[in-house]
């Protein structure tokens, strides 16, 4: 793939689920869902989230929504970025459009979870926050033992914000 062709960011539709389904099995860390799910992400959640794709191919996704009782509050599901779309800083240019869009303009926090593993989603996320300014608050969130039964790596619940809608609008 040419890295200097142009990357079309757009809000996903249901005929991009199956080409999610083998780009987040093509991201390992992370874990692959149904391809259901991912049609249902496509569609049910497609304001608060987001694709990119480069000649045709998709080469970007996050999956986000508001969380029912905290609507000011994005929760990112997953981020994956091919290979060969990979140090462009992609991902955090996503997590900027996503940030305003009309379904997140009254959103003063992001949330995610992280294994301690995983360490792009870890430097991707830190940047983010500072390049908000905003808090980052990290705290236990699926514990390993207590919530996947020793059957997946323990997620910390990564809490950025609250960032103000003047910071955000500089994104």
């Amino acid at each position: 793939m040419n890295p200097t062709s142009e990357i079309e960011i757009y809000p996903p539709v249901s005929t991009d689920g199956a080409a999610l389904h083998r780009l987040v099995a093509a991201c390992p860390p992370l874990d692959p869902n149904s391809i259901y799910c991912n049609l249902l992400q496509t569609t049910h959640f497609n304001e608060t989230s987001i694709c990119a794709k480069q000649q045709g191919e998709l080469v970007g996704y996050i999956s986000g929504y508001l969380i029912p009782d905290r609507p000011d509050t994005l929760f990112v599901w997953q981020v994956a970025v091919a290979e060969s779309a990979r140090g462009q800083g992609l991902a955090g240019r996503m997590l900027q459009e996503l940030l305003i869009r009309p379904a997140c303009w009254n959103v003063q926090a992001l949330e995610t979870t992280i294994t301690d593993s995983n360490q792009a989603s870890r430097a991707l996320f830190r940047k983010f926050a500072d390049s908000l300014n905003a808090p980052l608050i990290v705290s236990v969130g699926f514990d390993r033992h207590k919530h996947f039964d020793g059957a997946h790596d323990s997620e910390e619940l990564w809490h950025i914000g609250p960032f103000t809608k003047n910071k955000r609008e500089e994104i």
